[in-house]
């Protein structure tokens, strides 16, 4: 039995929504998952507690009711990770619906997330992402098609975009200059500089796109003209990696992690990384880049000055 959250509530977490895209500028992805979080926990309680509750009720919640959330969530099949999420959403209605209304939601704040162990990125090889790129061209018989995706790895590769990143761009943002700014997640913008490699792809598809590539339109087109879906740069890229013997995991955001690992290889600055890959915290570069110790020790080895005397 399923039963509505109350008007009350659910005119809440509208405007919780609101005020997180007015004041913090969070994505309409991120806004869509919160939400999604928040009303099946809302609708977990109507029911656990046999009718629809007030916002005010968000109060008397106890950690008890938590847990029984929680079990429920597991039992649905729900992963720790997703929960964690979830319950991150739930935290952050409950602590901003408790500011405006005066009242106490401790029980809901202090509720701990499930433990899970963190999926940590599998880049490829150098070698694995050349032969990538030069392979995947080889996925369509329509040489404007093989041009475009080619042009859309080289983008993931050679500029550490996002796949919605590199799919976002738009017909005015040809011929790319030497670098571009992208909007990223929460819409933060950053620079990222356009390798030659990059910009040579890009204006090669140009060259052979069959569509008008006007300035209010994207850039990367499918057959019919319409924004091309991701899902079939996917779709080229486990063609690409099954033809190279490479695993499940050399994805197209594979690329993306593959870019961070090879410069932070090369000796790059893991700062200067986490501005071109638009993270907020340097711990999650840190996370996203597979360096191993013996090649970083290298790297100290040659740059160092103390390693040199």
């Amino acid at each position: 039995m399923s039963i509505a959250p109350s008007m009350g509530l659910t005119d809440a977490v509208a405007q919780w929504l609101s005020h997180l895209q007015a004041l913090k500028n969070v994505a309409e992805n991120t806004v869509e998952a919160y939400q999604r979080d928040v009303l099946g926990f809302l609708v977990f309680l109507a029911v656990h507690h046999g009718g629809p509750q007030g916002i005010v009720t968000l109060k008397d919640i106890s950690i008890r009711d938590m847990r029984a959330w929680m079990a429920h969530e597991r039992e649905r099949g729900v992963s720790a990770r997703s929960l964690a999420r979830a319950l991150s959403s739930v935290k952050g209605f409950a602590g901003w619906a408790a500011d405006r209304n005066g009242f106490d939601v401790t029980a809901i704040l202090a509720t701990r997330a499930p433990k899970f162990q963190a999926k940590l990125p599998r880049p490829v090889s150098p070698d694995a992402a050349k032969a990538l790129l030069d392979q995947v061209q080889m996925q369509s018989q329509t040489p404007w098609v093989s041009a475009r995706n080619t042009a859309v790895v080289t983008l993931l590769y050679g500029c550490g975009l996002r796949i919605s990143e590199a799919l976002g761009l738009m017909g005015r943002d040809h011929p790319l200059s030497e670098a571009l700014v992208i909007k990223g997640k929460g819409g933060k913008e950053r620079m990222v500089p356009v390798l030659p490699a990059a910009r040579v792809a890009i204006a090669d598809y140009v060259a052979q796109c069959p569509h008008d590539l006007i300035p209010d339109l994207p850039l990367f087109r499918g057959a019919r003209g319409g924004k091309l879906n991701p899902r079939l740069v996917q779709k080229a890229m486990e063609q690409t990696r099954q033809q190279l013997g490479l695993p499940a995991t050399a994805t197209p955001h594979a690329m993306r992690h593959s870019f961070a690992t090879h410069l932070l290889e090369a000796g790059g600055d893991l700062r200067a990384i986490q501005e071109l890959l638009g993270h907020a915290s340097l711990s999650t570069t840190q996370a996203y880049t597979a360096v191993d110790t013996a090649r970083l020790l290298a790297v100290y080895d040659a740059a160092h000055p103390l390693a040199r005397r």
